[in-house]
């Protein structure tokens, strides 16, 4: 079986599932695109790996990855998109130690946020994007760049969806409290939003 190497064309809301994302990843020297439906967080995870001027106030899981992995001396050479069952796809890391290489499996929004910051190639099998690859038109491809989200935004659209609470309803005062509350425990996407509604009041 012949490996196929992709990149990541884009991330797009999700058309089927709601709070959902489209990873779209496109093959090189070819013209099909290989779309998979990836949470909220990884999104915004890869996401920010891709924008190199976003830098989060604390690590994410996947920065706390690589950090770990430099300070061993572990690379991540590649990530292989390997099979796809019910509409799910598995993927593997390849990684090296010391001449050393060990397969380790993955889903598949974790391994490409993890090959985005090792700069580590991504692949399928062709028999996958034979199976589950899609050819675009010309004017589908606009359609999909025009969509793509900029990774600013992408984080703020998360931080909007992700929040369950509600503050229409709570007096200033309870919002500068939660707000100190949410800084002081150094959740800032939290802060953001409460933040947006004392705005909102002003």
């Amino acid at each position: 079986m012949s490996l196929k190497q992709l990149t990541i064309k884009g991330i797009s809301y999700s058309q089927t599932q709601s709070g959902a994302y489209a990873l779209v990843l496109s093959e090189i020297d070819g013209n099909r695109t290989l779309p998979i439906i990836i949470g909220a967080f990884e999104a915004q995870s890869i996401a920010i790996a891709l924008e190199k001027e976003i830098k989060p106030p604390r690590p994410l899981t996947h920065d706390l990855f690589k950090t770990f992995a430099d300070r061993y001396q572990i690379q991540v050479k590649q990530v292989i998109i390997h099979k796809l069952v019910d509409g799910v796809f598995f993927s593997s890391l390849i990684s090296e130690k010391n001449g050393v290489e060990e397969v380790i499996d993955a889903r598949t929004s974790d391994a490409i946020a993890l090959a985005v910051r090792f700069n580590a190639p991504i692949y399928t099998y062709e028999e996958i994007l034979d199976k589950a690859g899609i050819y675009l038109k010309v004017e589908e491809q606009l359609s999909i760049e025009e969509s793509d989200l900029q990774a600013d935004d992408l984080v703020a659209e998360i931080i909007s969806e992700s929040s369950e609470e509600h503050y229409t309803e709570k007096s200033i005062e309870e919002l500068y409290k939660e707000l100190d509350a949410a800084v002081a425990n150094e959740n800032y996407e939290l802060a953001a939003k409460i933040r947006d509604e004392i705005s909102k009041r002003s």
